[in-house]
C-alpha cells in the first residue's frame, strides 16, 4: 500500500471530524437535559414566581415540577387559612415528612 491509500482522505477525515463534533453536542445536550431534569424532579431549587395562567389564575412556579395554580379567590382564601395551616402544620409536625432537611436557625 501507499503512503497515500494509508491516509485518510481530506473528505474522510472532515467526515469523521464532523461526527465527533456531532456526538460532542450530543453529549452537551443530553447533560442539559439530565441537570433540567434534576431540577425539576427537586423543584426547581429556588426562587418561586408568580404568573397569570392561560385562563387566567395565578400559577406559582418554583415549588415542584409543575406549578400550583389556584384562581384569585381560591389563593385568597388560602391565604386566609394561613395561621390554621401553621398550626396544624406545627401540631403534626412529628408526623409529616419533609422533601428537604430542616436547616437549623
Amino acid at each position: 500500500m501507499t503512503r497515500a491509500s494509508k491516509a485518510l482522505s481530506s473528505k474522510q477525515l472532515a467526515k469523521q471530524t464532523i461526527q465527533v463534533a456531532q456526538a460532542i453536542g450530543l453529549v452537551n445536550r443530553l447533560d442539559e437535559l439530565a441537570l433540567s431534569r434534576a431540577r425539576a424532579v427537586s423543584g426547581g431549587g429556588g426562587t418561586l414566581r408568580c404568573k397569570v395562567s392561560a385562563k387566567s389564575a395565578v400559577s406559582i412556579y418554583g415549588l415542584q415540577r409543575m406549578p400550583v395554580t389556584l384562581y384569585a379567590e381560591q389563593w385568597e382564601r388560602l391565604l386566609g387559612f394561613g395561621d390554621e395551616l401553621n398550626a396544624f402544620i406545627s401540631a403534626q409536625n412529628g408526623s409529616l415528612s419533609r422533601k428537604r432537611a430542616q436547616v437549623a436557625a
